[in-house]
């Protein structure tokens, strides 16, 4: 058996002093640990010029090799392309996708250049498994320069129909690097039946019994297999975690601010998808629509920037911050702000403590391949008095989470009637909806996720004369 190679844009590379990993990092982590694997991607560092240099270090007994990037290409495929185009494209929202031929260009030679670099560290019978939108057509590269290992893909954003994809200029291109992996998964259901749908009308290949199409790649026909992998958390470190915060300074720092009133938390990233305004918005809603809440709850906020160099981000942090101030200075009092809002990261282990403080978790992106803040929100809860979660329709993790309140955030009335029902939603219903979701966290872990989709994949047939030939050294 060969080794687990992990590809992803930025390489995770543990170093001291910074923050412990994510459920996520963990798990493809200990996977790594046991096959003796490796990480490969960018280092976060640019070059002027020359070509990439690759690096290595062994740390926690995982092998990382990172490569730096040209400045110009890094900027047109990442701020450019990835997150300019695609990002956008697979979060359905096209009037935001910006599209440069310049761009496209850098992104295909840096996915050209991961692959060569990727190239000579492989033995012939590794496993390799790429991460995300930003590496589409790694496999395709890597196929070109003859490698025949397996390889898979995971998509952690949405996967639109093809009425969505075909938007991008040269779609059909984009569709066919997928048919270099021998394993293509996504987060749900309805993600496997986006990209069902774009093989079928941009590219007229169907599906066979067992869910995977045929189709020509370097000249030779090969098959691909489709899978939805839903995602997890580290359920019950999480859990741990959060037992443990709750006690800690931040959390009591918090309980004492807020008196006796009812808490609400939400916790993401500062983007677009998130629906951050529209929260805003219903919570103002329900301060209108059920003064009874008037003084007695209040909505804590976190919306840690990224991305400041794209303008629509910049421009929705303007928006946040009116929203904030306009809630605020029509219904605060002088003992009394409705609205926390923070705008900047707050540690991990300080969330877990804030989300096991909260009557209510406030979780509504607009589009979400999984949306993971819903499942630590659960999986923080204190059994004997848990809160509830509200989630937004198109979260991919509302497709198993129901015992959750699913809310549109385009409709703030609607989220309003949700807020007040969760603020005052007896022990009992809150009990049982909330056993429910815990059961199926346990059960869908990140550890299992990654385990399930690398078991699939290592099943895909290699054929014999594949497994003959004769690999780069590896270093």
């Amino acid at each position: 058996m060969g080794r687990v190679v992990v590809v992803s844009n930025r390489v995770a590379v543990p170093r001291r002093g910074e923050p412990a990993a994510g459920g996520l990092a963990v798990a493809l982590k200990d996977v790594l640990k046991s096959s003796g694997g490796l990480w490969f991607g960018w280092s976060g560092e640019t070059r002027k010029d020359g070509g990439p240099e690759t690096r290595r270090v062994r740390a926690g007994g995982i092998d990382y090799a990172t490569i730096d990037l040209n400045e110009q290409d890094q900027k047109g495929f990442y701020a450019g392309y990835s997150n300019g185009t695609l990002w956008p494209l697979f979060h359905f929202r096209l009037g935001l996708m910006e599209y440069d031929r310049k761009d496209a260009e850098a992104y295909r030679r840096v996915n050209r250049e991961f692959a060569q670099a990727l190239l000579p560290l492989l033995g012939p019978q590794d496993t390799v498994w790429i991460h995300d939108y930003q590496l589409i057509p790694m496999a395709a590269e890597l196929r070109a320069l003859g490698a025949k290992q397996r390889i898979g893909f995971f998509l952690h954003i949405p996967f639109p129909p093809f009425a969505v994809v075909s938007a991008l200029p040269d779609a059909e291109r984009l569709l066919r690097d997928l048919l270099a992996y021998d394993l293509v998964g996504v987060q749900t259901k309805s993600d496997l039946s986006g990209l069902l749908n774009c093989f079928a009308e941009g590219l007229g290949l169907f599906p066979d019994a067992m869910g995977g199409v045929r189709g020509e790649v370097a000249g030779q026909q090969r098959r691909t297999q489709l899978s939805a992998h839903p995602i997890g958390i580290d359920t019950r470190g999480f859990a741990t975690l959060a037992r443990k915060a709750a006690y800690g300074p931040e959390t009591q720092r918090l309980l004492n601010s807020m008196g006796d009133r009812s808490l609400i938390v939400g916790a993401e990233r500062l983007d677009y998808t998130k629906g951050l305004p529209h929260r805003m918005r219903g919570f103002g809603a329900l301060l209108a629509n059920f003064p009874e809440h008037l003084n007695r709850v209040t909505y804590l906020q976190v919306a840690a920037r990224s991305r400041n160099e794209v303008a629509t981000y910049r421009d929705l942090k303007r928006e946040l911050d009116s929203l904030a101030g306009r809630i605020n200075g029509d219904y605060a009092e002088f003992d009394w702000t409705p609205v926390r809002y923070v705008a900047r990261a707050v540690a991990r282990d300080t969330l877990a403590g804030f989300y096991r403080a909260a009557r209510v978790g406030l979780v509504t992106p607009l589009r979400d391949g999984m949306n993971l803040v819903a499942k630590e929100y659960v999986a923080a809860q204190d059994p004997e008095d848990p809160g509830v979660l509200i989630l937004s329709q198109f979260a991919g993790a509302a497709e198993a989470m129901d015992g959750a309140l699913l809310v549109n955030p385009l409709d703030a009335e609607a989220m309003a009637v949700q807020l007040d029902r969760a603020l005052k939603m007896p022990l009992g219903e809150r009990k049982e909806r909330w056993e429910g979701m815990m059961r199926g966290l346990e059960d869908q872990t990140a550890m299992r996720w990654a385990e399930n989709f690398l078991t699939e994949l290592e099943e895909m047939p290699l054929p014999e004369q594949d497994m003959m030939w004769s690999s780069p050294a590896r270093n």
